[in-house]
């Protein structure tokens, strides 16, 4: 194995493990720990990649914060590199809850850890809206008006209208689907519009 490689192979089982170890609150206040450190940092990738390995990560069966990690760690050093990070992002919570789970009972009725546990709540709310505002951004700088017009409507569906998330996804889908085929037509049209005129 190549130095540089392997190199590449410990940090990606050190920072995925830091990265678990170090996050609450689910699958997305793991973004924006990647965005540091493998966007802003290291620049292995960029943010609009992000974005849509966020979107592949959330679309798959799983956790989130573990198929991110093995597609960041795949875009990153291939199948070895997805193994290694996929495991790094299982190993702390499992470690953790194993230590949890022998003394629950005195775990929970602990003042100082339920007061910690508040905490932790409220920074990963800070965390997942300053991910879900990125990635908002990033969309509106595409100038999209239907990706633009679905943030609002989505949030009005489900958090004001307590609508079905999964109806919500698989309506998005449809439209941007139909979109994608809206405009695939137009491009061929124009294509052969330019062909005849030449």
């Amino acid at each position: 194995m190549k130095k540089g490689k392997k190199r590449l192979y410990l940090w990606l089982l050190g920072i995925h493990m830091f990265i678990s170890a170090f996050t609450f609150g689910g699958g997305y206040v793991v973004v924006p720990m990647i965005r540091k450190y493998f966007v802003l940092q290291k620049k292995m990738f960029g943010e609009g990649e992000l974005a849509e390995m966020a979107a592949v990560s959330q679309s798959a069966p799983g956790a989130i914060a573990v198929n991110l990690a093995a597609v960041t760690g795949f875009r990153v050093a291939g199948a070895s590199g997805a193994i290694i990070s996929a495991f790094a992002s299982v190993f702390p919570p499992f470690l953790i809850m194993g230590v949890i789970s022998h003394s629950y009972q005195a775990f929970i009725a602990n003042h100082a850890m339920a007061a910690v546990l508040k905490g932790m709540q409220a920074g990963a709310a800070v965390l997942i809206a300053e991910t879900a505002f990125g990635m908002c951004r990033n969309i509106w700088k595409e100038h999209n008006f239907l990706f633009s017009l679905m943030i609002p409507g989505i949030f009005i569906f489900c958090f004001l209208g307590k609508g079905s998330a999964a109806l919500a996804l698989v309506t998005g889908c449809i439209m941007s689907l139909a979109q994608a085929w809206y405009l695939c037509g137009r491009r061929v049209k124009k294509t052969e519009k330019e062909s005849e005129e030449v």
